[in-house]
């Protein structure tokens, strides 16, 4: 599954010289990520809920582009790796010529309430399977 989502920049998030600064994309992978857990049927608000949380482990984010204020990107988000204990996605940022401008990876650890690494697979089946199937899909 790849989850869409639209960006328009905020004038907040760009230096001096109108390019998005480099401290946004993360905030942007965030984006991605509730709204993909949100189209594959399960918010971000409902896991956490259930009593476990995700926690960055690794980010990179490859500038393939420079993303600017006043233009719309649609932003990609896909799960590309699930294990019992970490969740691999990427982004791809797109301008509106459908060029790739940016890629960027997060991987992710399940934690539970203690802040403990947790396999979601034993500790919430029904949310290690949900992920199963996006990936599948």
């Amino acid at each position: 599954m790849i989850s869409m989502l639209t960006i328009e920049p905020r004038y907040q998030e760009t230096d001096k010289m109108g390019i998005i600064h480099h401290s946004v994309y993360p905030i942007w992978y965030e984006m991605g990520r509730v709204k993909y857990c949100k189209d594959m049927g399960l918010p971000f608000h409902v896991i956490e809920e259930k009593g476990v949380m995700l926690a960055m482990y690794y980010l990179t984010s490859t500038y393939l582009k420079p993303t600017l204020f006043g233009q719309t990107y649609r932003m990609e988000t896909k799960l590309t790796q699930l294990t019992k204990v970490r969740l691999y996605f990427e982004y791809r940022l797109y301008d509106d010529l459908n060029e790739c401008v940016h890629i960027g990876t997060t991987e992710l650890i399940w934690l539970n309430k203690d802040l403990k690494p947790t396999n979601v697979s034993k500790s919430h089946p029904e949310i290690y399977d949900a992920f199963l199937k996006a990936t599948a899909s």
